[in-house]
């Protein structure tokens, strides 16, 4: 096993940190057609985004069935995004299998923090301990909505 790589197989499911198995055009397909947080983000912005990131595939066989990417200081932070289980394979746990393997990940342990955000799925984060922000009014953001469809245009 290669230094820093992560793989667990489980009920014939590969969830791995290999990034040389990314399949990107099925990750940009997803992000940029399906998702509703990166819709519209361009090809080059996704293939930055795992160049610089720890990333999960979840794996049919070598198929990439899943994605998520982990954003982190290995320190003491880590922000958790771009989740997603193809549609074709949803509803066999996956998304939460996805979920443990990246919160054992040995690189990524006793931090002071981890952050996500979601619309949808906060009963699968919740099983994992988090919540809504304690403090809310110690939170801000720059946010710029609109900003991969001022690139496409």
């Amino acid at each position: 096993m290669k230094s820093g790589l992560f793989e667990e197989t489980k009920e014939g499911f590969l969830i791995s940190t290999d990034k040389s198995k990314l399949d990107v055009d099925i990750i940009f397909d997803y992000l940029s057609n399906r998702s509703y947080w990166a819709k519209g983000v361009p090809l080059e912005k996704v293939k930055r985004a795992i160049e610089n990131s720890i990333c999960f595939g979840v794996y049919d066989s070598s198929n990439l069935i899943g994605f998520a990417r982990v954003v982190t200081d290995k320190a003491t932070i880590a922000y958790i995004g771009d989740v997603f289980i193809l549609e074709s394979h949803r509803g066999k746990g996956l998304s939460k299998r996805l979920m443990e393997c990246i919160l054992k990940h040995p690189e990524l342990q006793e931090f002071r923090r981890w952050i996500l955000l979601t619309k949808d799925a906060h009963g699968l984060y919740k099983q994992f301990g988090f919540n809504a922000p304690e403090e809310p009014e110690t939170y801000m953001e720059l946010r710029k909505k609109d900003v991969y469809k001022k690139e496409s245009d």
